[in-house]
């Protein structure tokens, strides 16, 4: 039906009414903002932990090297008493009256049973008897020989039920002052031990025929005839000298304060044997 003329018509309204809603009230964000931050130190502290711990982690851990322990000093009669099996009285005889004519000291230098001795002790061409440390007697020949240093090196037909070698050192590394011992048959009393100090090093001597021997360790423990041959020892048991002469101003031929040994290695040379590592 036409309306009426001059009149609008007016849409019915399809929805309600809108509603105006008002707005939440603030919350308060200072705690929200209080815990984020313990939360990111706690994170930052975590972090910087891990990393500081993998730094260290990764620097290299150090290494242990083997080094030998400082072997301490023997007492002389611990020296003493680790030589003695090693050591021999050495006798020549006589072929007609099989007396003893010469007597001197040898040390034991091998598991061969080579004993080394001064050349003097055995040079004047009688039969040659050794005694070891046990009491067993065996016969003995010059091996080898060199009469420029006064050393001889002894083989035996017969070996005692234990044979001991001496301990071989190094006469390289000795000083002026380093304490040593000797051992040997002085003046026929059998396995006398002295001790004393290297009083000098690269000496020169007169041994008993004559013969001037150089290179010689010089040294102030006692001995006298009867001791050449027997070992000079330094306070690790080792063997570093064989006594050879003794310096003495009158014919008396005793022990003033200088006794002279040949070093090991020239010795063990001689003998035909390895010079000691120095």
């Amino acid at each position: 039906m036409p309306l009426p003329p001059g009149r609008l018509q007016q849409p019915a309204p399809i929805d309600a009414p809108a509603q105006v809603i008002a707005p939440a009230p603030a919350r308060n964000r200072r705690p929200l903002l209080i815990g984020a931050a313990a939360v990111l130190a706690l994170l930052l502290t975590a972090f910087l932990s891990f990393r500081m711990g993998s730094a260290d982690s990764a620097k290299p851990l150090p290494t242990a090297s083997p080094k030998p322990s400082p072997s301490p000093a023997l007492t002389t009669a611990q020296v003493y008493a680790a030589l003695a099996p090693s050591v021999v009285v050495i006798e020549t005889l006589d072929p007609a009256t099989n007396r003893v004519q010469a007597s001197g000291t040898g040390i034991v230098a091998n598991t061969d049973a080579v004993i080394l001795t001064a050349f003097h002790v055995v040079s004047d061409g009688g039969a040659i008897r050794v005694t070891f440390a046990d009491g067993t007697k065996a016969t003995a020949k010059v091996l080898e020989s060199d009469p420029a240093i006064d050393i001889a090196a002894l083989q035996v037909d017969t070996l005692p039920a234990v044979l001991v070698p001496a301990v071989i050192g190094g006469s390289g590394r000795l000083a002026v002052g380093d304490d040593v011992v000797a051992i040997g048959n002085q003046l026929g009393l059998t396995f006398s031990t002295t001790s004393g100090v290297v009083s000098g090093l690269d000496r020169a001597a007169t041994g008993n025929n004559g013969t001037r021997l150089d290179g010689l360790i010089q040294f102030d423990a006692a001995v006298n005839p009867g001791s050449s041959g027997g070992p000079l020892v330094n306070t690790r048991g080792e063997t570093i000298g064989i006594v050879v002469a003794l310096a003495n101003p009158t014919d008396a031929g005793t022990f003033v304060g200088i006794g002279f040994a040949v070093p090991i290695g020239a010795a063990l040379g001689a003998g035909g044997g390895p010079a000691p590592q120095q």
